[in-house]
């Protein structure tokens, strides 16, 4: 999902179309995590970018998408752009020291 969203509308209000958006990136998220795995993988990792515009978007955490859509909407602003790639990915296996257990 690549997608820029305008929050004016002549008929509908600003927090009306502020959860619209919120809704849609969540709905998306949503779906994108329903689809098959590969057989490698066992989950879906999102690389997210986040900003006024597609040229000033910045990496963020899939989590913190809300918070700054929530930081949009204090500013009144009229448009924000987000970007979210799903990809395949593995769990990580940590190595814990035997040192902590003694």
């Amino acid at each position: 999902m690549k997608k820029t969203f305008t929050l004016n509308h002549e008929k509908i209000k600003y927090p009306r179309m502020v959860d619209a958006a919120k809704h849609e990136v969540k709905k998306y998220l949503k779906r994108e995590r329903n689809k098959t795995l590969p057989f490698d993988a066992d989950y879906w990792a999102f690389d997210c970018k986040f900003g006024n515009t597609a040229e000033e978007a910045q990496i963020v955490h899939v989590a913190e998408i809300n918070n700054f859509i929530s930081e949009i909407e204090k500013q009144g602003l009229s448009s924000f752009y987000v970007e979210i790639i799903a990809r395949p990915a593995q769990r990580q296996s940590h190595d814990f020291d035997d040192e902590a257990d003694d």
